[in-house]
């Protein structure tokens, strides 16, 4: 027996551990000021006093900034040749350059510039979001593979609340100056974005060793911290307005509140520091320590499924192998690696793209024409609807990531089914609306906000299942086409073109519409496409049924093999 220091394996692995998760707690900051695209209706009256514009112009800028989302190709071009912080740092400078350009006009620091001008800056401000959402997705997807579901539903659920965080900072700090809420827009994301560069970083696989169910137990801290946030933004908003004492506390324990997360990875910078003591080992055995470092080697490159081992007796000769391997590469075949050519050759990567555009498209309609539609229903006030929509679009967000991982984990259940279920639950939000009902407003837009939360978290990981984490940036980039896309065909076509069928002339030159019947078809039309976007789930769930088959046995066959060590 002799005295040794035992291999640094243990602590360096929980030390790994720390900075990754200190990179996720960038992330979730990141995410969290992310929204700033839906923000548009903090500061759009002074744009359109300043310049002099029209309505119709107004909306257009609007349009430039929804056009900035489209060029997120760009970044998902991008992100399979650059590193995660040049990404960040491109979104960064975006967002500081086109909110920062349009805080000098509104603070009246320099003179209106010339409208081109301004949609280009709105349109970089748009895109600034793309390159971030990007970087922090595929990255965090790749680091905590295992649990695809958490991490999306986490960092989309922040998504969700960024807009009412910065819209409550704004408030509380500034008194809804227009001025300074851009500041806030143009400043805060950058400074965020600098410090998710120096830790957001792409980690290699999990090796064996590592807990499954410590990293579900961090999660649920996330889960937690998110939970609370929202509660708290909700109380803030139903019980508004308040003095000036209250609204920086309120201000102050927000930011301790989304800090708190930091516990996580301090907590694994301790583990790391009590695993690193000196052990009595005999020196011709090889440590615990010894055995996990070799194995977390063997298991760096390990894919999220395992590859089937075929029996000797059923394994093709040789020769018929070199003659398969002749006659060409294959195409792959779904839960396999595809380059977004491969994924949009393949029928799966377009019954996903048309049910995600029925699920976002229409909600995005509802969105955006929750004014008009509270005040065609007789409503003056239509804030609460759109606090309803944002905070229950969070818990659908961070409630379906985390149910279709625990679903797929215990009972390898397609995480497509996710999304019929909420196609056909916002189907009948739809008809609630329609029949405009006494409070049917408050309860379509509850159901609009879950289902359309779900939609955007759950369409992430499946994404990265079905077609692989390779050239995952770009796949997800073309997704999101739907949100502008879907946005144009039934927010500006669809219910422009019936509201205005509905509506009369007022003296102004514009028009009005008063009463059910300004959106009923549009509703009715929007429950039909979430019923063929339904369909196109179930079906996309039983053309997926043998992947998630593969994905629930590669995780039990993991979860046994940590119970067993």
């Amino acid at each position: 027996m002799g005295f040794r220091l035992p291999s640094s394996s243990s602590s360096s692995s929980a030390s790994a551990a720390a900075w990754k998760w200190l990179g996720f707690v960038t992330a979730v900051w990141v995410q969290a000021i992310s929204g700033n695209n839906y923000t548009f209706s903090n500061y759009s009256d002074a744009l359109k006093s300043l310049m002099g514009l029209t309505q119709l112009q107004l909306n257009n800028l609007s349009v430039a900034k929804d056009v900035g989302k489209a060029f997120g190709l760009l970044a998902g071009l991008a992100s399979d040749r650059l590193p995660t912080p040049v990404i960040l740092l491109i979104g960064s400078v975006e967002g500081l350059v086109g909110y920062g350009a349009q805080w000098l006009v509104v603070s009246r620091r320099i003179q209106p510039l010339p409208y081109w001008q301004m949609c280009i800056f709105l349109c970089l401000g748009g895109n600034s979001t793309t390159w971030m959402n990007t970087a922090v997705l595929v990255t965090c997807i790749r680091n905590f593979r295992r649990n695809r579901g958490p991490v999306s539903g986490i960092l989309k659920g922040f998504v969700g609340l960024s807009t009412a965080i910065f819209t409550d900072l704004a408030s509380a700090l500034f008194s809804s100056s227009p001025s300074s809420f851009l500041l806030l827009l143009a400043l805060v994301p950058f400074a965020v974005c600098l410090s998710a560069v120096l830790f957001l970083r792409e980690s290699p696989p999990p090796a064996a060793s590592e807990d499954p169910k410590e990293e579900s137990r961090y999660f649920g801290v996330f889960n937690a911290v998110a939970v609370a946030a929202a509660v708290y933004l909700l109380a803030f908003d139903v019980t508004a307005p308040h003095g000036r004492a209250i609204s920086r506390a309120f201000a102050a324990f927000l930011i301790v509140l989304l800090a708190s997360p930091l516990a996580v990875p301090a907590y694994c910078f301790l583990k790391s520091l009590t695993s690193s003591g000196p052990s009595l080992e005999g020196s011709d055995k090889p440590s615990r320590a010894d055995v996990e470092k070799q194995r977390g080697r063997d298991d760096l490159a390990e894919p999220l499924l395992r590859q089937e081992v075929v029996p000797e007796s059923q394994q093709k000769p040789e020769a018929v192998v070199v003659e398969e391997e002749a006659a060409g590469k294959r195409r792959p075949v779904i839960g396999e690696d595809h380059t977004i050519l491969e994924a949009m050759r393949s029928v799966d990567f377009w019954i996903l793209f048309v049910s995600f555009l029925c699920g976002v498209g229409t909600g995005l309609a509802v969105m955006n024409n929750m004014g008009q539609m509270g005040l065609a229903l007789g409503y003056t006030d239509v804030s609460m609807f759109v606090s309803l929509t944002s905070i229950w679009g969070f818990f659908g967000r961070i409630g379906s990531g985390t149910l279709s991982e625990f679903f797929l984990k215990k009972a390898g259940t397609p995480r497509p089914l996710w999304n019929a279920a909420s196609q056909i639950l916002m189907a009948v939000g739809y008809i609630i609306l329609a029949m405009a009902l006494p409070g049917s407003l408050y309860i379509g837009s509850i159901v609009v906000g879950i289902c359309y939360g779900v939609r955007l978290a759950v369409t992430v990981p499946t994404a990265s299942e079905l077609f692989g984490l390779k050239y995952y940036g770009l796949i997800y980039n073309v997704l999101i086409l739907n949100l502008p896309l879907g946005s144009f065909l039934f927010s500006g076509l669809l219910a422009g073109l019936l509201y205005d069928a509905q509506a009369t002339r007022t003296a102004g030159g514009g028009n009005t519409c008063v009463g059910p019947n300004c959106y009923r078809l549009v509703f009715v039309v929007m429950a039909v496409a979430c019923v063929v976007g339904f369909g196109l789930d179930v079906l996309l769930a039983v053309r997926s049924k043998k992947v998630y088959a593969k994905i629930y046995a590669s995780k039990k066959s993991k979860k046994m093999g940590s119970d067993g060590q």
